[in-house]
């Protein structure tokens, strides 16, 4: 991931490499704070794996517009199955991302093919999709370097979803957009590292801003980061005026633009997040893309085939 920096929020937002191309710490309730509500029969399923093994990337999508297009009209499928196994949650999830990443930066002619072959309801998800990953590819260049960053497992999502709820609760701000901000700033929690700007944690926060809006809490733990980012988008416009508020988060047009999109395929389709949960860290270095995995740089990063 290459950096953005916000001029006025002062942070480098980790963006970069998780164009699409999808820490953990226990909620501290507040006295007298109502448990979060029961959860759907989405998040009652096992808990899914996290990332695949490091040798093992994902599924390279097809490069003709009908295979493709079958490829991504099945992932929507077990997407929204309520019943689907983690396993092929993850592989959707995977697939998923990495089509998007190829339409994003492909040829117009073949993207537009692809999306008129689609069921009408992956075609919604896939065109947020890739007008997100459009705009965030524009706000970074290829990298020289790998990153200096350390890749963990993310918190589980019925954790994670509980916090984006706590944090609804209380500051009003919709869970999709906290759920979305989550995803392109630190890929829900799996990079670990502090941003050249200073910016830490899985919001990214600068210390200084942490001060204003952390309210006392752990500015590496997910619960009180995620509280914290809610209380920012309140002060600046939020639930009233998202995009004003987003662009206190990071003031980027297109990185508003970005989590607008994420925000809305999830209100418009609830499992999408289970899929954006599953997403993998993708760095954009100049030699190509690479995945990197859990246990990075232990691990080593693994290069995608070229397109």
């Amino acid at each position: 991931m290459s950096v953005v920096r916000g001029a006025r929020r002062g942070v480098a937002v980790m963006i970069a490499a998780c164009l699409l191309v999808s820490c953990s710490g226990e909620e501290r309730a507040a006295p007298g704070e109502q448990p979060p509500a029961e959860q759907s029969p989405t998040e009652r399923l096992s808990e899914p794996p996290t990332d695949a093994p490091a040798e093992e990337l994902p599924e390279i999508p097809a490069t003709d517009a009908a295979t493709l297009a079958a490829q991504l009209d099945r992932a929507g499928e077990v997407l929204r199955a309520r019943d689907a196994a983690s396993d092929d949650v993850r592989r959707a999830a995977e697939l998923h991302q990495l089509a998007v990443r190829s339409l994003a930066s492909g040829r117009p002619g073949f993207r537009r093919q692809v999306l008129r072959s689609l069921h009408p309801r992956t075609a919604r998800t896939v065109r947020g999709d890739i007008r997100a990953a459009e705009l965030l590819q524009s706000m970074t260049d290829p990298q020289p370097r790998l990153p200096d960053w350390r890749i963990v497992e993310p918190p589980p999502p019925a954790e994670l979803r509980a916090h984006y709820r706590r944090a609804q609760r209380r500051t009003g701000v919709d869970w999709t957009y906290l759920a979305a901000i989550h995803l392109v700033e630190t890929r829900m929690g799996r990079i670990r590292g502090t941003s050249t700007a200073g910016a830490q944690g899985p919001m990214q926060f600068l210390p200084t801003t942490w001060d204003l809006y952390g309210e006392g809490g752990d500015i590496n733990d997910p619960g009180d980061a995620i509280l914290a980012a809610g209380r920012l988008l309140r002060a600046h416009g939020a639930p009233g005026d998202m995009d004003r508020a987003l662009w206190h988060y990071n003031p980027s047009e297109r990185y508003v633009g970005a989590v607008r999109e994420y925000a809305r395929t999830m209100q418009q389709m609830p499992a999408a997040y289970r899929g954006y949960w599953h997403w993998r860290v993708l760095y954009r270095h100049r030699s190509g893309t690479h995945v990197l995995p859990v246990g990075y740089p232990e691990e080593p990063a693994v290069p995608l085939p070229q397109d």
